[in-house]
Parts: structure tokens; C-alpha cells; sequence
């Protein structure tokens, strides 16, 4: 019979199309026309897929049974390791499954990421196929894995199928298997935001702080997910809030980087370290900065973390958000009161940083809250025999609270207090031509070198209206 191919790039000629698509639609008495005139019923389309195939993922019994009197191939994989008897397992048809068992189909079979039958109904949460494999099969084994060693158990851990899980803790199923990642099923299950799951797992008293092959814990892995009611079950069930990974990370690192503030909430609020350091020396305020945070980064402040820890770069908090001019981060930073004088690996302060960047606004502010920090500690000291330390997170400072709000508002300093705070050297008129001279600005702006210049001269600088409305306006 003369026939052309179905369609371009496709191996079956109209015909065999033609017959495929009945099978698909379970019309026996169309496939019966189309084997009279001579079909091959044995073709292949390009995944190697035959019409076995078809009828077995389908359901489709009549056409599985036409095709099996007329002698089709029961055992031929497609492109996938796929046979007809793995697509009715992966598809819960029950009834197809007996059929093809009876017909001499390999029960043995597993598709080329090594899933046997079990595998693929648990993955997919078919339980009365799983009843059917496990009673009626012989030599089945409920923790036989694939080639990624991952049990039945991990799998339906994995894709959050309760009634399997519940149903292979029955059989006797190994809890605490770990496949090549050395992921354990409660991991599966808090990645993935599984709660039902990771609850059921959770009672059967697995060990909840298990590490895989990367040193992540369970709730770790809820944590870098996103997944808050998985925390909060993990953490009320005991699990180590503190513990690190290989490299080094906490659970908090993980919920700084995805700016996770509920979850970060309740780490906190379970006594999660708040300075705790990873491989490179970052803390989760580094992270939260990094990352542009600024909700994260206030929930790290109200829990009295250290803003003064110096990364791997030798770089504070302040000197990463001065480097990508974080400005709304940079003032809560000022507000919590910082070390301005901490040098980088190449010795440069925050205020070099920020000049370095020409991120104008934020030099203004550094040097704004350095004379602050100066004119304070004045202050404390005639108020006091003993001038406590007034930045780092040794001990905290009090200028979030002078800093804040109105009481930065001039009105609340006498006029020989703000004469103190002032820098002497020259007149403010003096400061703006000196400007010009440093930028080549005739019209008395400034760039963020000539504001730093100025400043480290002792010279006053001239007066900069950028509209932040922020609690450094008035320095």
C-alpha cells in the first residue's frame, strides 16, 4: 500500500499515523481496517514508541487486547526505557497491568533511569497498583532503588504522595535510605514543601538533623525553599536551628538570600545564631545587604546582630552597601551605630568605598554620621566618669535612638552644640569654591571625592539638597 511519511522529522508513514491515532482513541473497529489493508502494527514513531504503547498509557483495554491477538511485541521499550507494562504502572491502569502480566510481560523491566514498576506507581500515587505489585508479584522488594538510589519511599517523599507513604511505612519500608545525594525521604519531602508528608515522616521518629551529601539538613532545605509551615513544624519537632552545612551556611543564610522574612522570624525567635558564618566569612547581614533586604536587614538589627563583622573581603555591612549604594540600607546601618574607621583588604574605609563608587548621597551620610558619632561621644563623656563605647555590636549604642525620627531635628541641639558638631576651617561660601576648583563645577556642586576631600581637610561642606527626607538631614 502506498503511503508518505505522517509529517516531516516523523518515522511512521500516513497509515501507521492513522493507526496509532485509533489506538489512542481506543476505536478497535478503524485498527481493524487499517491491519485488513495491511498496516505495520509493529511501527515506531520517533520515540520509539509502538501503538502498544499508546494503548497501554492510555487504558485504552480493547485496543490492548486487539493488539496482543495479533502478536505485537508486549516487552519493546520506547526512548525512555518505557515498555507498555512501566506506562500502565506510571498511569494507575490497574486492569492493563494484568493484562500484559498475563500475556508474558517481563515484571522485572525498569526504564533507563532504572524505576521498576513500584517506582513508577509510587511516584505517581497509585496505591492499588502498588497493592497489586506488592500482594500478587513475587520477589518484590519495597526498597529496591533506581540508579539514583532512591527508593519507592523517597519518590512518593518527594512528589508529596501521602497514601503511598503512609502505605510503604505499613509494608516496613526503610525510613532513613539515602540515595546518592545522600538526601534522606524527610529531606524529599521538606525541599518540596510537603507538609502532610514531612509530618507523617517526622512521627515515625526519623533522625531530624540527617545531612546529606552537601551537609544540608532537612530544614535547611525547607528553609532555602521558601517553605515557613515546614520550618515551624521542623523546628517545634527539635530540629538543630544551628546547624551548618559544608559550606558553612545556616538556615538564616538561606532565608537572607531569598529575603524570606517569616522564616527568618522564626529561626530567630527559635535562638538561631544570629552572627553564625559561612565559608566566606559572611554572616546573613552580609547576605541581606548583598541581596538588597532592607526588611531582612531590620530584623537582623532588632536582633542585636554584630554590624561591624568583617567578610572574607574584610568588608563590613556598611562597606557592602556602600560599594552598591544601598542608601535605605546604608542609613539603618548609621542609624544602629557602626565602627566608620574598619578598613577592607585594601584599606579602604566605607566612606572610601562610597567615594570610590561616586555614590554621592551615601558619602554625605557616612560623614554626616561620623561627626555625629564624634559630637555623641563628646557628649557622654561630660555626662559620664566612663565613656561607653558608641559603635560595634560589643556593646549596642544608643544613637538608633538619637538618630531616629525628629530627634535629629536641629531644634533639639543648643546653638554651642551645633557650633561643636560643626568641622572648623573655612566658611561654608569658602567650602563651595573649593568644590568647584575639586570637580571642575562652576555652579558649586560636588562629586563624592571632592565631598570626601572637603571632609578629611576639616573643611565644611557645602550644602547638598537631594531630597532623602532621611534622619541625616540636618548634619
Amino acid at each position: 500500500m502506498g503511503d508518505d511519511l505522517a509529517s516531516e522529522g516523523d518515522t511512521l508513514l500516513q497509515s501507521e499515523k492513522e493507526f496509532h491515532d485509533a489506538v489512542k482513541r481506543n476505536d478497535t473497529a478503524r485498527m481493524e481496517e487499517l491491519i485488513r489493508r495491511g498496516v505495520d502494527i509493529k511501527a515506531k514513531n520517533n520515540t520509539d514508541r509502538t501503538a502498544l504503547h499508546w494503548a497501554a498509557g492510555a487504558g485504552n483495554v480493547d485496543a490492548v487486547r486487539l493488539l496482543l491477538d495479533h502478536d505485537v511485541p508486549v516487552d519493546d521499550e520506547d526512548s525512555f526505557g518505557m515498555n507498555a507494562l512501566l506506562l500502565s504502572a506510571w498511569f494507575g491502569h490497574l486492569q492493563v497491568l494484568h493484562i500484559l502480566i498475563s500475556a508474558g510481560a517481563k515484571i522485572s523491566c525498569v526504564n533507563r533511569h532504572g524505576m521498576n514498576l513500584l517506582h513508577c506507581a509510587a511516584q505517581r500515587g497509585h496505591i492499588q497498583v502498588m497493592e497489586f505489585i506488592v500482594q500478587d508479584l513475587e520477589d518484590v522488594c519495597v526498597d529496591e532503588t533506581d540508579k539514583m538510589d532512591r527508593t519507592a519511599f523517597h519518590l512518593a517523599a518527594e512528589y508529596g504522595q501521602l497514601e503511598v507513604v503512609e502505605f510503604l511505612i505499613q509494608l516496613g519500608c526503610s525510613h532513613s535510605a539515602k540515595d546518592k545525594e545522600e538526601n534522606t525521604a524527610l529531606h524529599l519531602a521538606a525541599k518540596n514543601g510537603h507538609f502532610s508528608v514531612l509530618e507523617k515522616i517526622i512521627d515515625v521518629g526519623v533522625d531530624l538533623d540527617e545531612k546529606n551529601l552537601e551537609g544540608l539538613t532537612a530544614l535547611h532545605l525547607a528553609a532555602e525553599g521558601g517553605h515557613s509551615h515546614c520550618v515551624k513544624l521542623l523546628v517545634e519537632a527539635g530540629a538543630d536551628v544551628n546547624a551548618q552545612t559544608q559550606k558553612k551556611m545556616s538556615c538564616l543564610h538561606y532565608a537572607a538570600l531569598h529575603g524570606y522574612e517569616e522564616i527568618a522570624r522564626l529561626l530567630l525567635d527559635a535562638g538561631i545564631h544570629v552572627d553564625a558564618l559561612n565559608h566566606q566569612n559572611a554572616s546573613a547581614t552580609h547576605i541581606a545587604v548583598l541581596q538588597n533586604f532592607p526588611a531582612m536587614l531590620k530584623l537582623f538589627i532588632s536582633a542585636e546582630c554584630d554590624l561591624d563583622i568583617p567578610d572574607n573581603r574584610q568588608q563590613t555591612s556598611l562597606h557592602i552597601a556602600a560599594e552598591h549604594g544601598r542608601q535605605d540600607i546604608a542609613e539603618m546601618i548609621l542609624i544602629a551605630g557602626v565602627n566608620l574607621k574598619l578598613t577592607d583588604k585594601q584599606g579602604k574605609t566605607s566612606l572610601d568605598v562610597a567615594a570610590r563608587g561616586n555614590h554621592i548621597n551615601l558619602v554625605d551620610m557616612i560623614i554626616r554620621a561620623d561627626r555625629f558619632y564624634k559630637w555623641e561621644k563628646k557628649v557622654s563623656g561630660k555626662k559620664q566618669t566612663q565613656t561607653p563605647p558608641l559603635h560595634g555590636s560589643a556593646q549596642q549604642c544608643n544613637t538608633r535612638s538619637i538618630l531616629s525620627g525628629s530627634q535629629l531635628q536641629e531644634k533639639h541641639f543648643s546653638a554651642a552644640e551645633r557650633r561643636q558638631m560643626q568641622p572648623k576651617g573655612f566658611l561654608s561660601h569658602r567650602a563651595g569654591t573649593a568644590a568647584a576648583f575639586w570637580t571642575g563645577n562652576g555652579k558649586g556642586k560636588t562629586n563624592a571625592h571632592g565631598q570626601k576631600w572637603l571632609y578629611t581637610e576639616g573643611r565644611s561642606l557645602p550644602a547638598i539638597s537631594y531630597g532623602l527626607g532621611t534622619v541625616m538631614r540636618i548634619w
